[in-house]
C-alpha cells in the first residue's frame, strides 16, 4: 500500500494531480481520525445511541462513591466524568428564582378554574420560563444569578381532606377526580411533548396520605386499604400513568406505622409494580434524617436507614445517601443491583433532559430568556386569575357594580393594600394589589376611599415599645374599625377585603379555626351596618366558615391568593368587565362541628362533599354567574352497560341571560344499592364552556365503567357492583339539574 501511495505522488506526475491527491489523503486522514475519536467517545455522551444504553454505560463507569454522590439531590459535581450537579427547583405557580418571574394564582385557585386546558397552558408558560432561565445560564456562564437545574418539585397533588391543613394553597382541592384532571394537565405542561427530550422533570408531592402539618415528621396516618386506594391514591395514579410524571416525592409521615421513606408497599409494590412507574422516587428534604430522629427516635443507624430506604424504593435523597451508601453496600446492607436500579432511574431522566448533549440537539434550548415575565405570560396570569374567581353570593343581582354611577367607592380591609404571594413563590413582577386594581379600573371620575380597618392576625401590629401592647392593639384596632365604618358610610358602595396569609396557613402551620382570624368579621359587621351596599372579597386558601357574612353581605367573592394580576382581575369581576365562572374545588363547611377529627383518615366519617353530614355553607362545585344557564334533558348512550363498558351522557346547555359567560357542567354518579358505604355523589366528569347570550351547546361527557368501581378489601382489588346507578348533571354538587338511571351488569 505504501509503494502504491508513493507511485501516485511520484514527481513525474503533473503538479495539479499531485496537489489533488495530497489534499484528498489529508482529508481522508482527518476523517479517519474523527471517526476514531468518535468511536472512542463514551457511549453515554453519544446522542445517537438509545437512552437506555447511554444510561447503563454511564453507570458502568462510576465508582461506588460517585454513585452515592449522584444520588444526593444537592450533591457536588462528578468532575472526572464531567457531570454537573443538577439541583432541583420549585414552580408551584411560577418559577422560584432570585429575579422576577411570572407569578400565577396559587394552585387551589388554578383548580377553581375547573379548566385543565388553561392549566396546561399555564404550566407550559412556567416551563418555558424555567427553560429560558436555564438557557440564560448557559449563554452567560458568569451571570450573577441563582443557578438551578431542570428537576422541578411540582405539582403538589395531596388531597385537602383536612380543611385546617396549612398547605391547601399548594394543592388542587378535596376531590381525587378533579385533582387528577388538573394534575395531569400540569405535569404534561411542565414536561413537554417531545418524543426524545424532557422539558422539565416533574416531581409529584407528597406521596402519600399527607395533609396534616403538626408533627408531620413523626405522625402515622391510619388508613384502611379501601380508603387508600379509593381516596388517597387515584390522583397520583392518574399523574403517573396518564400524565407520565418522572418523579414522586415520598412524604414525611408514616402510613399505618411505616414511614413513607421505607415503605415498600407504597414505593415499589403500588408505584413501580402496579402502576409501572419508570421514574425516580425522591425523599422529602431531610427524609432520611427525619426518619432516624423522628419516626425511629434514634433506634436505627444511618447506614440501616439509607439501605432500607433504597430497598423500599426511595431512589434519590440528601447528604445521607452520599455519606452512607458506600458503607451500607460494603456492610452487605444494600445490594448493589438495587443501587444501580436507583441510579438508572435518576440518570435516565437526566439524559432525557439533555444534560449530556450539546444545546443544539435539544429543542427546548431554543427557548429564549425573553419569555421570562413576557407580556403574553402576564396576560395569561390575568386570564387565570379571572377564571379562578368564584362568585359565592349575589343577592338581588347586586353585582356587577356600575362603574359609571359610582362617585365614591370605599375599598376597605387588611387585604386591600397588600399582596400575598402564597407558598413556594418566586419574585413577582410588579404585583397589583386590590386597591391598586380598583384605582386602575375605576372610571376617572370615581373617588377611591381607603381604610385598613384592622389587622389580619391578632397582635400582628403590636409595637415593641415596652408598653401594654395587647391593650394598645385592641385600642388601635377599635379605632381602625370605627374609621373604616365611617369611610364606608361616605361611599356609594363598599368592598371589604379580608382573609388569611402565610402567617395563618402555611407549610408547618395548620389553622386552628375555620373562622376569619382576628377581628376581621367584626370589621365586616361594622361596615355592613354603616353601608348595606357592601361586597366581601375573600383572599385565602383553605375554606372559611363565615355564616354571619353569608347572611348579611350583599355579595361574596372568593378571590384566593391570585397572583401578580389579582388586583386587576378582582376589579374586572366586580365591575362586570369579566363574568365570573370559577367553581369551588373544596367544601366550605357551615360549622367546625361538621368536621371530623384531623387524625380521622376515613373520609366516609363525614369529610368532603361526598360524605358531609349536613348542609355546607357553600358546596363543592358551587359558583355563580352574572347570566343564567338552562339545562335540557339528559340523554344516555345506553340504559344498560357492562362493567367493562362505558356510558356517554349528552345534554344541551343554553345561556338564557343577557351576558356571555362560562358554565362548568359537572357530572356525578351515585350507586343506588351499594354493598358498602358509598358517596352521596361522586364527580366523574366536567367541562367548562363559554356561551354567548341565547347560545346553546351540546355537552358530551363519557365515563368508563371502571369509574363506577369501589375497592373491595375481600379481593384486594377494584370491582363494579352490578345493579342500578344514577347519573346526575348540574352546576354544582348541590345544584343538580338533570338525572338519569342506568343498570350495570357483569360483563
Amino acid at each position: 500500500m505504501l509503494l502504491f501511495l508513493r507511485s501516485l505522488l511520484a514527481p513525474n506526475r503533473p503538479h495539479a494531480a499531485r496537489t489533488f491527491l495530497t489534499e484528498f489523503f489529508i482529508c481522508a486522514a482527518l476523517a479517519f481520525r474523527a471517526m476514531a475519536q468518535e468511536s472512542s467517545k463514551p457511549l453515554y455522551l453519544d446522542p445517537a445511541q438509545p437512552v437506555e444504553k447511554r444510561t447503563r454505560d454511564l453507570i458502568s463507569r462510576l465508582t461506588l462513591e460517585e454513585k452515592a454522590t449522584l444520588l444526593n439531590h444537592n450533591g457536588p459535581d462528578v468532575d472526572r466524568l464531567g457531570i454537573k450537579s443538577d439541583k432541583w427547583n420549585q414552580c408551584l405557580h411560577g418559577v422560584c428564582w432570585d429575579r422576577p418571574t411570572t407569578m400565577f394564582p396559587v394552585s387551589i385557585a388554578m383548580a377553581a378554574t375547573w379548566n385543565p386546558v388553561l392549566v396546561h397552558e399555564e404550566a407550559t408558560a412556567i416551563s418555558d420560563e424555567a427553560r429560558g432561565i436555564y438557557n440564560l445560564w448557559h449563554q452567560q456562564p458568569d451571570l450573577k444569578a441563582q443557578h438551578k437545574g431542570l428537576i422541578y418539585r411540582a405539582p403538589v397533588i395531596n388531597i385537602s381532606r383536612n380543611p385546617y391543613w396549612g398547605r391547601i394553597n399548594e394543592c388542587f382541592g378535596e376531590d381525587p377526580f378533579l385533582t387528577g384532571r388538573i394534575g395531569v394537565a400540569y405535569v404534561q405542561g411542565l414536561q413537554g411533548n417531545d418524543a426524545k427530550y424532557l422539558k422539565l422533570a416533574s416531581t409529584l408531592k407528597h406521596y402519600a396520605v399527607n395533609n396534616v402539618e403538626k408533627d408531620r415528621q413523626k405522625l402515622s396516618a391510619t388508613v384502611s386499604e379501601r380508603m387508600l386506594y379509593e381516596y388517597w391514591l387515584p390522583h397520583f395514579r392518574d399523574c403517573v400513568v396518564e400524565g407520565g410524571a418522572q418523579s414522586v416525592m415520598a412524604s414525611y409521615n408514616a402510613i399505618n406505622g411505616v414511614p413513607s421513606n421505607i415503605n415498600p408497599l407504597m414505593l415499589t409494590d403500588i408505584l413501580k409494580h402496579q402502576w409501572g412507574f419508570e421514574g425516580f422516587v425522591v425523599s422529602d428534604l431531610g427524609g432520611v434524617n427525619t426518619m432516624v430522629k423522628g419516626h425511629m427516635k434514634g433506634n436505627m443507624s444511618y447506614e440501616e436507614a439509607v439501605a432500607q430506604s433504597l430497598k423500599a424504593g426511595c431512589d434519590f435523597s440528601d447528604d445521607e445517601y452520599m455519606k452512607y451508601i458506600p458503607a451500607a453496600v460494603r456492610q452487605g446492607l444494600l445490594p448493589e443491583d438495587r443501587l444501580n436500579d436507583a441510579l438508572y432511574r435518576v440518570l435516565h431522566d437526566r439524559i432525557r433532559l439533555g444534560d449530556f448533549d450539546a444545546p443544539e440537539m435539544v429543542p427546548y434550548s431554543r427557548i429564549s430568556p425573553s419569555v421570562i415575565c413576557s407580556a403574553e405570560h402576564r396576560a395569561l396570569a390575568l386570564k387565570t386569575a379571572r377564571e379562578a374567581m368564584v362568585l359565592l353570593q349575589n343577592h338581588d343581582d347586586f353585582l356587577p357594580l356600575d362603574k359609571t354611577k359610582l362617585k365614591r367607592l370605599a375599598v376597605i380591609g387588611p387585604h386591600a393594600a397588600m399582596f400575598t404571594a402564597g407558598g413556594y413563590s418566586g419574585q413577582p413582577d410588579r404585583p397589583v394589589n386590590p386597591l391598586q386594581g380598583f384605582k386602575n379600573r375605576a372610571d376617572s371620575g370615581t373617588e377611591i376611599l381607603y381604610a385598613k380597618g384592622c389587622e389580619i392576625a391578632p397582635g400582628s401590629n403590636r409595637r415593641n415599645n415596652g408598653g401594654n401592647s395587647t391593650q394598645e392593639t385592641v385600642s388601635d384596632e377599635t379605632a381602625l374599625i370605627k374609621a373604616a365604618a365611617e369611610t364606608a358610610r361616605q361611599a356609594d358602595a363598599a368592598i371589604v377585603f379580608v382573609g388569611t396569609t402565610l402567617a395563618i396557613e402555611n407549610e408547618g402551620r395548620d389553622r386552628t379555626s375555620l373562622a376569619l382570624p382576628g377581628r376581621q368579621e367584626e370589621l365586616i359587621e361594622a361596615v355592613v351596618a354603616a353601608n348595606p351596599k357592601t361586597v366581601v372579597v375573600l383572599l385565602n386558601a383553605g375554606p372559611l366558615a363565615t355564616p354571619w357574612v353569608k347572611e348579611h353581605a350583599k355579595a361574596i367573592l372568593e378571590a384566593w391568593w391570585n397572583g401578580e394580576e389579582g388586583g386587576e382581575a378582582i376589579a374586572d369581576v366586580l365591575f362586570g368587565d369579566y363574568n365570573p365562572g370559577g367553581r369551588l374545588p373544596l367544601t366550605v363547611y357551615a360549622s367546625e362541628n361538621q368536621v371530623p377529627p384531623q387524625d380521622e383518615y376515613d373520609v366516609t366519617k363525614g369529610f368532603t362533599y361526598m360524605y358531609l353530614d349536613g348542609k355546607p355553607l357553600f358546596a363543592f362545585g358551587h359558583g355563580l354567574s352574572y347570566t343564567k344557564f338552562e339545562y335540557g334533558k339528559l340523554a344516555l348512550s345506553d340504559q344498560h352497560i357492562a362493567t367493562n363498558g362505558q356510558i356517554t351522557a349528552t345534554i344541551d346547555i343554553t345561556n338564557s341571560g343577557q351576558r356571555e359567560g362560562d358554565e362548568v357542567v359537572q357530572l356525578y354518579i351515585r350507586e343506588v344499592k351499594p354493598v358498602v358505604k358509598r358517596p352521596a355523589e361522586e364527580l366523574r366528569g366536567f367541562q367548562r364552556i363559554h356561551l354567548k347570550p341565547g347560545e346553546t351547546r351540546k355537552v358530551t361527557l363519557t365515563m368508563p365503567g371502571e369509574k363506577l368501581a369501589f375497592y373491595d378489601e375481600t379481593i384486594h382489588a377494584f370491582r363494579v357492583n352490578p345493579g342500578p346507578f344514577q347519573i346526575l348533571v348540574g352546576a354544582a354538587s348541590d345544584d343538580i339539574r338533570a338525572k338519569a338511571d342506568f343498570e350495570v351488569a357483569l360483563k
